[in-house]
């Protein structure tokens, strides 16, 4: 028990003297939590510029250019007299798409035809030109309707749409990027953080003493104080950053003890094996920078499980981002039951006895050390 104690104050003795560990430990964490949400600090992308062709100009084009007006994703910046026109304004991104309500649009629609319009978005930022494309195509079939239901009893003919769309987000409620991604980066930052400080000790033990032999007192020792630090990262996201941000949180703190529990085990035995294979400390920084983006979408969080191929989808389930993620935003973002989660429990459990075996198999002390 000595030598645990022993090996748990030498650990956070070690991190507070070193100041890359530190950093990227400490001050990593607190950075992320701001910078990272900063980019998605608007949550949606509102009043996109939009810019109308009207050959027509007639009182129905008139009326379509008002419900349009109303969007919350597009803002009409202005009428041009041409394609050409339109089409300079979008290469110097004065707008992000451009609609054309051709010449006899309102004659087409009174003889009982149907009107043509053309959407065209800018294909430079695709993500930008989607949203107002879009936003513009839902107001464009709302006002379809309505322009139907008004013919129809024109003619003495009762009408009504015939189903009338009601949507409610249940999850993510303010429907935005930053509720959506931020709390699954949160865990694979926190795992990030907790391999970089793991190998950066790591290397400077194998530099100092030229070999990495601990009893096992003192590596568990030594994973107790890392699994301390992850635990109150972890926290620190879910209880502050998550309120500060005002993403969505569902309260299940019986559940997400339990996950971040294992989540931050099963990282520390992943990050005390791994680290062992490292004999530098810059290593730690290269490997993070190749290895984050492709644990992320692992994780499935923002690319569909089903669209994944089934050899990517079994070894993403020996990284602990995987399932940590998973269960992280389950539980905290949606509300999930323990039962709902099992699956990712059980996952985190079983990474957490490899990773454990594998790092006291790695660290393993010599017979002369017993002697």
């Amino acid at each position: 028990m000595n030598r645990f104690w022993r090996a748990f104050a030498e650990t956070f003795r070690a991190i507070f003297n070193d100041r890359v560990a530190m950093v990227t430990l400490v001050g990593a964490v607190v950075l992320y939590s701001f910078f990272y949400p900063a980019a998605y600090r608007h949550q949606v992308a509102v009043d996109l510029p939009l810019v109308v062709v009207d050959q027509d100009h007639s009182p129905l084009s008139r009326r379509l250019l008002r419900k349009l007006d109303a969007l919350r994703e597009v803002q009409v910046t202005g009428v041009a007299g041409s394609m050409a026109e339109a089409r300079g304004l979008v290469e110097r991104g004065a707008a992000e798409a451009v609609l054309l309500v051709p010449a006899d649009f309102q004659r087409d629609i009174l003889r009982g035809g149907q009107g043509q319009l053309a959407l065209f978005g800018n294909g430079a930022v695709l993500g930008r030109a989607s949203v107002a494309m879009q936003g513009a195509a839902e107001a464009i079939t709302a006002f379809g309707q309505e322009v139907a239901v008004s013919q129809a009893q024109f003619a003495g003919i009762p009408a009504s749409p015939p189903l009338q769309l009601i949507e409610r987000p249940l999850f993510n409620t303010a429907q935005g990027y930053g509720s959506s991604i931020v709390p699954g980066v949160a865990a694979l930052i926190v795992q990030q953080t907790l391999l970089i400080g793991v190998v950066v000790l790591a290397a400077t033990r194998r530099e100092r003493h030229g070999r990495l032999r601990l009893s096992r007192p003192g590596l568990c020792g030594i994973a107790t104080a890392f699994a301390a630090i992850g635990m109150l990262s972890l926290l620190y996201f879910s209880g502050f950053v998550f309120w500060f941000q005002d993403y969505p949180r569902a309260g299940n703190l019986t559940g997400l003890a339990l996950a971040g529990a294992l989540f931050i085990a099963s990282v520390v035995g992943f990050a005390l094996f791994f680290g062992s294979f490292f004999r530098t400390r810059e290593r730690a920084f290269q490997l993070i920078t190749v290895t984050s983006l492709p644990m992320f979408f692992l994780s499935n969080l923002s690319w569909p499980v089903e669209a994944t191929p089934a050899l990517l989808v079994r070894f993403a389930q020996l990284l602990p981002s995987t399932p940590g993620i998973n269960a992280m935003v389950k539980l905290n973002q949606m509300g999930a039951r323990l039962p709902e989660v099992s699956a990712e429990l059980v996952n985190l459990a079983l990474l957490t006895l490899l990773y454990g075996a594998l790092a006291m198999w790695r660290y393993r002390p010599s017979p002369e050390d017993h002697g």
